[in-house]
């Protein structure tokens, strides 16, 4: 893709609103990714191919041509790329743009006509008939020497182009010879990169906001830092853990490839009302508290809490991160203890019941007397100016993500305007909205700027479920939702994790770090931490509300230690593991196999060498499962008989495969392959 050049407005179309008529002269309609009408933007990442479609016609029969540009933050053309067409009779066109650099970047489509396209289309039929033989070469040779002064075409180029045009234009020569040499592959090739075109129209421009590599792709480990070094005693009780021992406890998390470290609050946390072990409504002398109930005559949002250490033992930690190649993620929770400084320096920030008190959080029948909620409408200003300055404090210190807890009790405007202003500020920080809740305002979380997102994956199981939702996050979602899959969270443990033992732990992490380029685990995934409380989908002794002090070394940790480091990896080696949009699910003949497919191939210009992942996963946690895999081999670069080495990374075995593997898959010892595709050239199939 070469870069353009030009003024910033050279060339460049007008707003819709302009326009004499809402349809030009070739008619460019239907757009994509382009959401709301272009009110938000289109989301990518430096390096991400975007796929840009549009449907491109014009009136009578003379053929059309699509053409996509993009335009850079600064205003100048970046890129053209010729559209193809995506089927015969369809009028929809499409290419990818590969954005270089994060900024607010735009794309618009050139509808044109086609006159050299129609004019062979005619010649084929006309010259073999003989109707208006010269006529019609006259016309070829014209259409040829006006392509020799398309801008780009190279003096070669030209010359070639000249030249057959002056053999087209050679009245006493045989016009079959006249026409091929209009219609030889060299001339086809120049003109397919230089066509010419005639009443060319542009579309309406587009936004498309590009952000940093890790906005789509990342590997989050979840911790609680009192937990990291935490000590138990019966003299003493238990001794939290700090900032201190949880920087030495980083060399671990890093050994397995992780590149986020996400840390949940670590502000100091309320007494009034303070949950005791395993949600309790009345704390235990030594409970630590839910650190979600933020705010202590200690200090709020912008304070850390004493026992985890000071801002000097924070900057430490984020310094530690680095250098082991890992950065922070800070959870962001807009809610407040009774204690909080807010409750008495700023009592219209909450809300206030009839009878004068402030309203706790609830979910009838669950009640949350140890968190108020803020109230957004009350000094929407002032609130907005106290958060902004807390959002600035912590990047400051390093933090480069805010997971931001329950995001969508919060209205939807606040957040486009802090994310909006903190992208000025700090245009690495990243947000995350942690945002189970229905699907409309998940969406709408992402459109107003949320960088990233969690998702419905872990209650996705069945084969049917986990296919049709990895293709939905693909698929057109994927052009302003990254989503981030977690198998178990600190407030999540679904039935299936909760039974399917140690194979549901492996099949599900499989799943996860291959089903989005962005996954992450919650600290004690290692150990299979698989209890939950009777009656609920969390894990019994919940860390939120209790210091937490694991045994990395006990066996079950390290096989999965293994595990998750190979699955980080894998996801390194393979930049088709990185992509979100390049998914392709296979049939299979068991209804507990599930297949699909990620490829990047020499059209994207993010990946320095094709290449393509198959993955196949055993859902089924309890019994071995086999059958037949049938590969769309197009999807996979090969062709219908093609045959291939399936190089497995996760067991590091080799396979000869064709369209129809069979598999066999044992959840206790290889619950799903991950296989990079070799192709093989001149063999025969022989499928393993």
């Amino acid at each position: 893709m070469a870069p353009g050049t030009g003024s910033p407005d050279a060339h460049l179309p007008r707003p819709a609103s302009s326009r004499a008529t809402a349809v030009g002269r070739i008619a460019v309609v239907d757009v994509g990714p382009v959401h709301e009408a272009g009110r938000w933007p289109a989301r990518a990442v430096v390096g991400e191919a975007v796929p840009v479609t549009a449907t491109v016609f014009r009136d009578g029969h003379d053929l059309a041509g699509a053409t996509a540009v993009l335009v850079g933050p600064d205003g100048v053309v970046a890129a053209r790329e010729q559209m193809v067409p995506l089927g015969r009779g369809l009028d929809r066109w499409q290419c990818r743009l590969v954005p270089h650099a994060p900024g607010e970047w735009s794309f618009f489509v050139e509808g044109w006509s086609d006159p050299v396209g129609s004019w062979r289309r005619d010649a084929l039929i006309k010259i073999p008939e003989g109707i208006d033989v010269d006529l019609t070469l006259d016309v070829g040779a014209d259409l040829l020497a006006e392509a020799a002064q398309v801008p780009g075409v190279t003096r070669g180029q030209a010359a070639l182009l000249e030249a057959s045009a002056a053999i087209v234009r050679r009245s006493d020569g045989d016009p079959r010879d006249r026409l091929a040499a209009a219609t030889a592959p060299e001339v086809l090739e120049i003109l397919r990169r230089h066509p010419l075109r005639h009443l060319v129209t542009p579309s309406t421009p587009y936004p498309l906001r590009v952000a940093r590599e890790r906005a789509l792709v990342g590997a989050w480990y979840e911790v609680f830092p009192r937990s990291i070094g935490a000590r138990f005693s019966s003299a003493h009780g238990w001794e939290s853990g700090t900032l201190r021992t949880a920087a030495v406890g980083l060399d671990r998390i890093a050994a397995m490839g992780f590149d986020v470290l996400y840390l949940t609050p670590i502000h100091p946390i309320g007494t009034t009302f303070r949950k005791g072990r395993n949600n309790a409504l009345e704390a235990s002398p030594g409970d630590p508290g839910s650190p979600y109930a933020i705010g202590s005559s200690q200090g709020g949002h912008d304070a850390i809490h004493p026992d985890l250490g000071t801002f000097d033992d924070f900057d430490a930690l984020v310094a530690r991160a680095r250098d082991l190649g890992m950065e922070v993620a800070l959870d962001l929770a807009l809610q407040c203890s009774p204690d909080h400084p807010w409750v008495s320096k700023h009592p219209e920030w909450f809300s206030r019941r009839s009878d004068g008190t402030i309203a706790y959080a609830e979910n009838p029948p669950k009640k949350y007397q140890d968190i108020y909620p803020l109230s957004f409408d009350n000094d929407p200003e002032g609130l907005y100016a106290e958060i902004v300055r807390i959002c600035d404090l912590w990047a400051r210190h390093g933090v480069t993500i805010f997971r931001v807890d329950n995001p969508h009790t919060k209205p939807l405007p606040f957040w486009e305007r802090l994310i909006a202003d903190m992208a000025t500020r700090h245009p690495d920080v990243l947000f995350l909205a942690e945002a189970f809740t229905r699907p409309p305002m998940m969406h709408t979380l992402a459109l107003v700027g949320f960088h990233q997102s969690y998702t419905y994956f872990a209650w996705r199981n069945t084969k049917t479920e986990v296919a049709d939702y990895l293709a939905e996050l693909a698929g057109d979602w994927g052009s302003y939702m990254r989503p981030t899959l977690w198998p178990t969270t600190h407030d999540i443990l679904t039935p299936f994790m909760q039974w399917g033992g140690e194979p549901a732990f492996m099949l599900r992490a499989i799943l996860a770090a291959t089903g989005a380029p962005t996954w992450g685990i919650y600290s004690g995934y290692e150990l299979i931490e698989n209890v939950a409380r009777p009656g609920s989908e969390e894990q019994i002794d919940n860390e939120k509300y209790e210091y937490k002090a694991r045994d990395f070394t006990a066996p079950v940790a390290q096989k999965m230690s293994r595990l998750l480091g190979e699955l980080n990896r894998i996801r390194r080696a393979h930049p088709a593991l990185q992509r979100l949009r390049n998914l392709t699910v296979h049939p299979t003949s068991d209804d507990a196999t599930v297949c699909f497919s990620r490829r990047l191939d020499d059209g994207d210009t993010a990946s320095a060498a094709p290449d393509t992942v198959i993955v196949v996963v055993n859902l089924d946690a309890r019994a071995v499962r086999e059958g037949m895999v049938y590969l769309d081999m197009g999807a996979l670069g090969l062709g219908p008989d093609g045959v291939f080495d399936a190089h497995d990374e996760l067991s590091g075995h080799t396979y000869r495969w064709n369209s129809t593997p069979f598999v066999r898959l044992d959840p206790w010892t290889n619950p799903g392959h991950i296989i990079h595709v070799r192709p093989v050239r001149g063999t025969e199939a022989d499928p393993t």
